[in-house]
């Protein structure tokens, strides 16, 4: 990595965070494990053993090896993007940064003790200047929480259930952890989407390279407006049997969907947590080590309480009609699956008022 004390300013006039903690960008869901796991005493330590099978060492020599690092001489806006982005959200040491020949538009932040960034050649051509700004202010974002260390036990987990699972009911326990930690995957790349913004400070740029994640290179086909109309109706979409599927298409992924991205990051945007930390409001390192884990929690679930009640997802309807006590679970779930109407002719008994069940 490359100490940053002599670095020149960013390449455009933005803002800079001064000693900005992570919690700052963090997801509630996100902030509140890893505020959780950082105060568990050595539990990076016996992480860092367990991942002792895959040596940083080797990794950083398979890229010198195998992938181009950027220099003064060599992608050389790139360069000067991971210097930038270091720059602006106050780290000490410039993660390495390479690219890799690789069609595939990706972008991965690799290492516990020294991370290093990764970017495809496919993702380097996709897309422009301030969006790939963005990404690598993205990858710095999670450099700084650290969120490679907790990566690592969700793939030591996911191993170890592949291992177990000729077991009856061996890896039922490991499976529950490995859907929770994919949920936490999920927030930890929310949570560095903010980072990006951060870094780059261009919400336009930010939510384009979300859009050609999802629909490619024409952007003189696409519009950012249309594609967050598209996520509201992605998230309303249909009845209860489209939430049900939504669910269960999202729980194996480790990444959120790219029009949810987009629509949460444009809500962050607006919100009054964005505006205080752009006011140079926010939480500063030294404040980290007494950062309450209780009251971090509760944040994490007040978000899913209000996410709840705000949503528009059928799904997420039928959640708060079951928790204000209104109706019953089996007979919606009956009535959406089996197309039947409540309260129709066929599902009441004769005599019954409408909805009554005989």
């Amino acid at each position: 990595m490359t100490d940053t004390s002599q670095a020149k300013s960013p390449s455009r006039r933005r803002q800079r965070f001064p000693e900005i903690s992570t919690r700052a960008w963090e997801h509630p869901a996100d902030r509140s494990a890893l505020v959780a796991l950082r105060r568990l005493t050595g539990f990076d330590d016996v992480l860092k053993k367990l991942a002792g099978l895959v040596s940083e060492r080797s990794i950083r020599l398979m890229f010198l090896a195998t992938a181009v690092k950027t220099s003064e001489r060599q992608f050389p806006e790139l360069y000067d993007m991971v210097r930038d982005a270091a720059y602006v959200l106050d780290l000490e040491k410039v993660p390495e940064l390479y690219v890799t020949q690789d069609p595939t538009v990706n972008a991965m932040c690799i290492g516990i003790d020294t991370p290093i960034i990764v970017l495809t050649s496919g993702l380097v051509e996709l897309l422009d200047e301030e969006e790939l700004r963005a990404v690598v202010g993205h990858e710095v974002g999670h450099a700084m929480s650290g969120h490679a260390v907790y990566r690592t036990m969700l793939l030591i987990l996911t191993n170890i259930a592949t291992r177990i699972a000729w077991i009856p009911l061996g890896n039922l326990a490991i499976m529950a952890l490995v859907t929770a930690l994919k949920e936490w995957f999920r927030k930890a790349e929310l949570s560095c989407d903010r980072a990006g913004l951060l870094a780059g400070q261009d919400l336009q740029a930010s939510m384009r390279g979300l859009m050609k994640l999802a629909g490619g290179h024409n952007l003189g086909e696409m519009n950012v407006d249309a594609f967050l109309e598209q996520a509201a109706e992605y998230e309303k979409a249909g009845d209860l049997r489209d939430g049900v599927l939504k669910l269960l298409q999202v729980l194996p992924q480790t990444h959120p969907f790219a029009v949810v991205r987009v629509a949460q990051l444009k809500k962050w945007s607006e919100s009054d947590e964005y505006r205080s930390i752009l006011a140079g409001a926010y939480p500063r390192r030294g404040g980290d080590p007494d950062a309450s884990v209780t009251d971090q929690w509760k944040a994490a679930a007040d978000h899913y309480t209000t996410s709840v009640k705000e949503s528009k997802d059928p799904l997420m309807g039928l959640i708060r009609d079951v928790a204000g006590g209104v109706g019953t679970v089996g007979g919606k779930l009956r009535d959406t699956f089996t197309g039947a109407r409540a309260g129709s002719a066929a599902g009441a008994a004769p005599g019954a008022a409408p909805g009554e069940e005989g």
